[in-house]
């Protein structure tokens, strides 16, 4: 599936399942990560985005996350995204998100973009954010 068909598939259904339902800590992020970077180039311009996945999605043995965002606004206007990271990419002990995609049509043009999430704070990081 190219770019914008997987774009669009992606991004028509606009849903971000809350897989923490059960759970009785709903305050607490259980398993998120970072994700930023910019788009290729398009129409002369560039963007940036900065967000955080949405939790962990299970998916057979292992999981994936949703992601949403808005890039900056920049020659008037902005784009938007909406899809899933590929399964965990294992790094060391811990593990990373691959995510390849294409933002909405603003302004007559998309950008492409190709980002890697951040690498999950250890539990013991974790542990010592919440005091």
């Amino acid at each position: 599936m190219g770019y914008m068909n997987n774009y669009r598939s992606n991004y028509r259904s606009n849903r971000f399942v809350n897989y923490d339902r059960e759970n009785k800590d709903k305050d607490r992020q259980r398993h998120v990560h970072e994700l930023q970077g910019s788009v290729e180039l398009a129409d002369g311009h560039t963007h940036r985005f900065a967000t955080v996945t949405g939790e962990a999605c299970p998916f057979d043995s292992d999981h994936y996350h949703e992601v949403k965002f808005r890039t900056d606004f920049d020659d008037e206007h902005y784009h938007e995204f909406c899809g899933k990271t590929t399964g965990a990419i294992k790094v060391g002990d811990s593990h990373v998100h691959f995510l390849k995609s294409v933002t909405s049509v603003n302004d007559g043009h998309s950008h492409k973009f190709r980002a890697a999430t951040m690498i999950e704070a250890s539990d013991e990081e974790n542990n010592m954010k919440r005091y």
